[in-house]
């Protein structure tokens, strides 16, 4: 079977109260990626953060992050755009990507494309109310359009991200039209907890997915667990020929103690050989995806 990719999302937007580990500067994050590596993974997927935790998108704290992981290990990376940049227009949710991109010291690798809209409410099932009621993620096909176009024009691989069967369908049309090339890097996104805006967590949300994959587009796909635990489904992900997308960023995974991301990634490094499943390399990663 084909090497299993691991990409490691070391942070999102996770605070510290439930798991001391995430990192937020660019030393701590360079300092996750060198250990990420050495445990298994071959992406890193990161937002940049304040000195406090908040959400930061400077392009100087961007490229900062993107240096610093550059000199102490070789994983490929994937900047975020942000869905705290909504306000922006499309060419500010990206700028800070293609101006990394005309540097080799700054450069990534990826960039995510999320394709399409959606409720991103907090919903508390103890008071059984929402604690928000007024926020969206939105990417509207316009902007899908100009982000296929810049990323493909900078050379860098997209991650087309699926919170559900209508964007699986939007990314579908964009390969139909040319904009999206082989092998897809497709991203399926199951949610639990307090957002409800992916598939369930379970078998059967999993396989809502995989039983609408084309058989005739190669695609590879990974599966995130936005606000669960992904070990739960690992062994069904990985035996399938799945890759994985995991993280502190994700989870806390308070249900194994308060592992680091690294300590993380080497439980799923675990799961793929208990199913005879080598790891892929970053090198090996890249030829996997298709990149130059």
């Amino acid at each position: 079977m084909e090497k299993l990719i691991i990409e490691a999302r070391v942070n999102e937007y996770a605070m510290r109260k439930r798991n001391p580990h995430v990192p937020w500067t660019s030393e701590e994050i360079a300092a996750d990626a060198a250990a990420v590596r050495e445990a298994g993974a071959s992406i890193l997927h990161f937002h940049a953060r304040q000195d406090n935790g908040a959400p930061c998108h400077d392009e100087v704290r961007y490229a900062e992050t993107v240096a610093r992981v550059h000199e102490v290990c070789d994983l490929l990376i994937h900047p975020t755009l942000g869905a705290n940049t909504l306000e922006a227009s499309p060419e500010g949710r990206l700028a800070h990507v293609l101006e990394m991109a005309k540097d080799s010291r700054t450069r990534p690798d990826l960039a995510p494309m999320d394709m399409g809209s959606t409720n991103i409410d907090i919903y508390d099932p103890r008071q059984k109310k929402y604690l928000t009621t007024d926020q969206m993620y939105v990417n509207t096909t316009e902007t899908l359009l100009y982000f296929a176009e810049a990323i493909r024009n900078a050379g860098l691989k997209p991650c087309a991200v699926a919170w559900n069967i209508s964007y699986l369908r939007e990314t579908l049309i964009f390969h139909e039209m040319g904009l999206l090339e082989e092998p897809l890097y497709l991203g399926l996104t199951l949610t639990e907890g307090p957002i409800s805006a992916g598939h369930p967590a379970s078998p059967a949300g999993l396989d809502a997915y995989l039983n609408l994959l084309p058989d005739d587009v190669p695609i590879e796909w990974t599966v995130y667990n936005y606000g669960g635990n992904l070990l739960n489904l690992a062994e069904k992900i990985i035996s399938a020929g799945g890759h994985i997308s995991v993280g502190l960023g994700d989870h806390a995974y308070q249900e194994v103690g308060t592992p680091t991301n690294a300590e993380l990634i080497a439980m799923f490094v675990d799961v793929a050989k208990s199913v005879g499943r080598d790891v892929a390399t970053p090198e090996e990663t890249r030829k996997i995806l298709g990149m130059n």
